[in-house]
């Protein structure tokens, strides 16, 4: 029984009549005072005025009494008292209206009637009604009605917590609260795969695809997946590509920043937990072939079969001869046994070699050195000398190198356990049919070269549908050995996700029937917590409900331009692109030149953005593989995504066979954007060649951009040719801060999370605020 009881009075100075509610919404007392009329004439239901303000002594001398501006009630409940000569007991009273003005101070007023519409209350499935106002009993019913619905939600204001504020989930490596009853057959089907895989003397490498619309838990999924089995598996995750040139070595790049996610429950990453097991067993089975071990070997090999991660602690300390001499033994036993099984050509041979220094040293500006130069990149001489390796060549095939870095990373598991290898979050493939093949192909070379791991495909069920259309018929086997299908849930499901993001908080008192109903309608689980959110913002911080308010017209321009781009993609498809299939001129006028207008809410786009902007921010001096290829197929990403609204010509330059920065020329606004992030003699070659293109065009602005979080360039030529670049009238050669980046980092997650349907935003209007938060960005200038 709550302890607590809503009443509410009726008279000007004296008490004419009295409504009492209990904390469940029974109404457990009415009285009018008899010889009294109001506007229906006498009640039968009276009591003389001494005996109402005995009752009401009752029943709240040990309730809390809960009214509607509760200064009117005391004031008229006190002149009762005192005309029936009855004594004012010490009453503790709560205010609905002082509680509304408190906790939710922007709302355009904080009457009974104002507050019960505009938290969608009921009494009796009726909502408040002005002509039936006024009356003790009515009054008093929603009162009992909004004070149980801002106490539940004020706990929550007080705290600054929307329950269903943080919804997504944006990477398998993030906690969010996990109903596991949920999809428990289909995260069953993916474990049992593992263990087929592990127990498969051949360590075949199987594919599974996730099936499921936008916003239905594939990533959540996946976060399961990790939360389970990073104990005993490593899980790789990888977001779409987005240069046709450089796929493997973006999914190689998105491998390598998995592999620094720490292990819970321990203070080593994935690669590090890889790399023990692996060096600890092939050294350890090397070990237990001799007929004869030294002293240094059996103290060894305890030390390993004790515990494989005593490798980072057990071999030495820091800079001694001891630890230089153990992990020379290491490195010889395993390059021994990579030779006798694999052999000695390629890449892997260095590689090993690289990923053995990466274990033997605990310096952080070592390791990071070493994680760069096995991504592929060139090093400047100072890092080459801390961590002693040797830079790759300069024409060094990044898409080989990585097939086989990824493959490395297969062969070493076989001595851990299967690898997980999630690819999610593919649908702007759509968008870029090259890329696409390029994919579909770069996914069959994993299957082929990679052994022991499971090969996840997240997708829509039309993005599988079109899939199959495009990739061959190889590469469809191998994905699909598995289909997992995630269906829509019931109400009873999705009532129970809610629950259980609200914690202790009773959804039927958060939202009243009409509103859940709205709610459950959702057609994803993300769907219903976003209204969920939505709502809980409408009624505690008074900001407005989203709005679907496309106009028919915008409908229209919307489904033209959809229909164009499936022709445009067909024409490529077919080989037909020089035939005249067209969009008329002036419908492609209007796609081309105006941009669509939604209406969507403004503050949810500000809480969108601003939300990726700390994020972005937070993530900015994480371990992250920083790629010439990514950079400038990001832009190419969004240039081509914004091209319906802005005419851009996109294009290369050359200089005949030379190696040139990776870059795109916007053509109609002689605009040159590069990137060169590499160091070593790579740079220099590189930047000489583009000093050459500044030179020989001089009508065209060129800008080339290096992260900040790269090393410096130290090479005296290097240096020169970066000041030439800077003296030149049409050239320039700025370092990427951490505003730049971000706000490069935030054009482009808008981008692919519109095309995921990770957010409800058009890209129109995307554009349109993105243009008033950063219009002095030199990609938002360009377009």
């Amino acid at each position: 029984m709550k302890n607590f009881i809503v009443i509410d009075t009726e008279g000007k100075y004296i008490l004419t009549e009295l409504a009492v509610i209990d904390g469940n919404g029974k109404v457990i007392y009415e009285a009018f005072v008899a010889d009294e009329l109001n506007s229906e004439g006498r009640k039968l239901n009276t009591k003389t005025l001494q005996e109402i303000v005995i009752d009401f002594t009752e029943l709240g001398k040990t309730k809390l009494i809960v009214c509607h501006y509760a200064e009117h009630d005391i004031d008229v409940l006190y002149r009762s008292f005192t005309k029936a000569k009855v004594e004012w007991p010490d009453f503790k009273f709560a205010c609905t209206y002082e509680i509304a003005k408190q906790n939710f101070p922007n709302l355009a007023g904080y009457s009974l009637e104002y507050l019960s519409k505009h938290f969608n209350l009921q009494v009796d499935g009726q909502r408040f009604n002005h002509n039936q106002a006024h009356g003790a009993k009515y009054d008093a019913l929603f009162t009992q009605q909004l004070y149980l619905t801002m106490t539940s939600a004020t706990k929550l204001v007080v705290n600054k917590t929307n329950p269903f504020g943080t919804t997504r989930v944006d990477t398998p490596f993030q906690q969010h609260i996990d109903l596991k009853l949920i999809y428990q057959q289909q995260f069953n089907i993916l474990t049992s795969i593992i263990t087929e895989i592990k127990y498969d003397s051949n360590h075949q490498s199987r594919g599974a695809t996730v099936i499921g619309e936008a916003g239905n838990g594939k990533t959540h999924l996946m976060m399961r997946l990790a939360n389970e089995t990073l104990q005993n598996n490593r899980l790789l995750f990888i977001r779409q590509p987005n240069n046709p040139k450089s796929v493997l070595h973006h999914i190689y790049s998105r491998i390598l920043e998995s592999f620094v996610e720490i292990i819970p429950g321990s203070n080593y990453s994935q690669l590090e937990y890889l790399l023990a097991k692996s060096f600890a067993k092939i050294t350890a089975d090397e070990l237990k072939k001799r007929p004869k071990l030294t002293k240094k070997a059996k103290l060894i090999l305890k030390s390993l079969l004790d515990d494989p991660l005593h490798i980072y602690n057990q071999l030495g300390s820091e800079h001694t001869e001891p630890k230089r001499r153990n992990w020379q033994f290491v490195e010889k036993n395993t390059l021994d046994w990579w030779g006798r099984t694999y052999g000695f050509g390629g890449y892997s041979i260095a590689i090993i070699r690289g990923l053995i220094k990466f274990c033997s040293y605990s310096d952080p500006y070592r390791r990071e050195s070493v994680k760069k130069w096995l991504s592929g990149n060139q090093l400047e001489a100072h890092e080459l000398d801390k961590v002693n390796l040797e830079n790759w060549g300069e024409n060094i095939s990044q898409e080989e190198f990585s097939l086989e870095a990824i493959s490395v990373f297969g062969k070493l598991s076989i001595a851990d356990e299967p690898l997980i290898i999630v690819f999610d979050q593919l649908e702007g493939l759509k968008y870029h049919e090259q890329l696409l093949l390029n994919f579909g192909e770069a996914v069959k070379e994993i299957f082929t070269h990679t052994p022991n791991s499971l090969i996840i495909l997240n997708l829509f069920p039309d993005r599988w549908q079109h899939f199959k259309s495009i990739f061959n018929v190889a590469v469809i086997d191998r994905i699909s050995q598995y289909e997992v299908t995630l269906g829509k849930l019931s109400d009873k499901q999705l009532k129970q996700i809610l629950s259980l993001k609200a914690q202790e908080y009773d959804i039927e008192t958060l939202f009243t029937p009409d509103e859940l109903h709205v709610i459950l309608g959702q057609k994803s689980i993300r769907g219903v917590l976003n209204w969920a959110s939505h709502y809980y913002r409408f009624k505690f911080e008074n900001i407005p409900l989203p709005q679907n308010s496309k106009s028919f017209e915008t409908e229209i321009r919307e489904d033209l331009q959809t229909i164009k781009n499936d022709i445009s993609q067909l024409q490529r498809y077919i080989g037909i692109i020089g035939q005249n299939v067209a969009t008329p001129p002036v419908i492609q006028e209007k796609i081309n030149e105006q941009p669509i207008e939604y209406s969507n809410n403004s503050t949810e786009l500000q809480t969108y953005f601003t939300q990726q902007q700390i994020d972005l921010e937070r993530e900015y001096n994480k371990n992250v593989i920083i790629s010439d290829f990514d950079d400038i197929g990001k832009v190419i990403t969004i240039t081509e995504a914004f091209k319906p609204f802005r005419k851009l010509e996109i294009e290369q330059l050359r200089l005949g066979k030379k190696s040139i920065p990776e870059h795109i020329f916007i053509k109609n606004k002689s605009q040159v954007i590069g990137f060169l992030h590499t160091g070593g003699s790579g740079f220099t070659a590189r930047l000489k060649n583009f000093n050459q293109l500044v030179i020989n065009y001089k009508k065209i602005h060129f800008k080339l951009f290096r992260d900040a979080r790269e090393s410096n360039i130290t090479g005296r030529i290097g240096k020169m040719e970066i000041e030439k670049l800077n003296n030149a009238n049409n050239g320039e050669f700025i370092v990427m801060e951490q505003k730049n980046r971000v706000n490069l980092e935030l054009i482009y997650k808008t981008v692919i999370d519109i095309q995921n349907k990770d957010v409800d935003i058009n890209l129109a209007t995307a554009f349109s605020n993105l243009q008033n938060i950063m219009e002095e960005h030199w990609l938002i200038k360009c377009m």
